[in-house]
């Protein structure tokens, strides 16, 4: 049975949120972002004095008339960014599990209209084996958005996803003008980071969305089982195994799983880029007005 969060009472309630992208990013004319830079909007900023090829228009008079010296009123600019997202489309993300799937779609559609109720450019990019395709390039505005949301429902979960040559291989990559996510299970044999460099390289904002089910935080196995790899493709694969599983061992995969999340955080904590992990079982609204804004992403 297909699962959806996506409706209209999901959207409203993401109304009064926004992305909190970063001041020192370029991005495009028009937008909503204030930035560091200086611009025609009617917020002001500073003054500073006044240097021969200055716009004469900007002098401010009163200022003159007090200290004889031309200073000039310097107001901040508003950009647009791009926001690109960039879906883990590998079977472990929900081939099995369509509450996992449903939740990885909605928290990537989420982003999406908290990049468009801001006047930003966004894109959904699923990777799949070596690529990762985009079949709605990029939307600007909600009228695209919402045409564009019913595509990602039909996302085929499925074989395995090489991140670093989905990330690397996509030419459409801005340079320091917006925010870069990935939202992915990261059980991957692929160098995903790899592909944060690669964002990072291009000067991108990067933050990356972890999603695991309470079976894969906390797996309830016990005894003799077989254990399938669901990327596999071929059964005799030696990731697929039968096994007993014992108390010792189950203690070893929750170290294994918390070192796991600490490497993930602490290479990007180097990188000033964003890491969340976050349950299925959260609420996606909770995940979102819990963890990404105690990560400063949203506001």
């Amino acid at each position: 049975m297909q699962i959806s969060y996506l409706n209209d009472a999901f959207f409203s309630r993401l109304e009064t949120m926004a992305l909190n992208l970063r001041t020192n990013l370029s991005g495009y004319y028009g937008g909503k972002h204030l930035v560091k830079t200086y611009g025609q909007t009617v917020e002001f900023s500073d003054f500073r004095e006044y240097m021969p090829g200055d716009d004469i228009r900007r002098i401010d008079w009163n200022l003159f008339s007090r200290f004889e010296k031309y200073f000039l009123k310097l107001f901040t600019d508003e950009r647009q960014m791009q926001v690109q997202i960039f879906i883990d489309a590998s079977a472990s993300m929900g081939k099995d599990n369509p509450k996992k799937a449903a939740y990885v779609l909605a928290t990537a559609a989420a982003l999406g209209f908290l990049a468009v109720q801001n006047m930003d450019k966004v894109s959904f990019h699923v990777m799949k084996g070596e690529k990762a395709e985009n079949q709605n390039g990029t939307i600007v505005g909600k009228n695209a958005f919402f045409r564009a949301v019913g595509t990602l429902e039909n996302i085929d979960f499925s074989g395995d996803t090489d991140m670093e040559k989905c990330v690397t291989g996509f030419s459409g990559t801005g340079t320091n003008n917006g925010l870069s996510v990935i939202i992915s299970d990261f059980f991957t044999e692929s160098n995903w980071k790899k592909a944060v460099d690669y964002f990072c390289y291009k000067k991108r904002q990067v933050l990356l969305i972890q999603v695991l089910t309470p079976e894969e935080i906390n797996p309830a196995y016990d005894g003799r089982v077989n254990l399938i790899d669901s990327e596999s493709i071929d059964a005799a694969d030696d990731k697929n195994m039968k096994i007993k599983i014992t108390r010792s061992m189950q203690k070893a995969y929750e170290e294994a799983l918390r070192d796991f999340k600490e490497d993930i955080r602490t290479f990007c904590l180097k990188r000033n880029a964003d890491f969340v992990s976050v349950n299925t079982e959260t609420p996606v609204e909770r995940m979102l007005f819990g963890e990404l804004l105690k990560a400063g992403i949203m506001e």
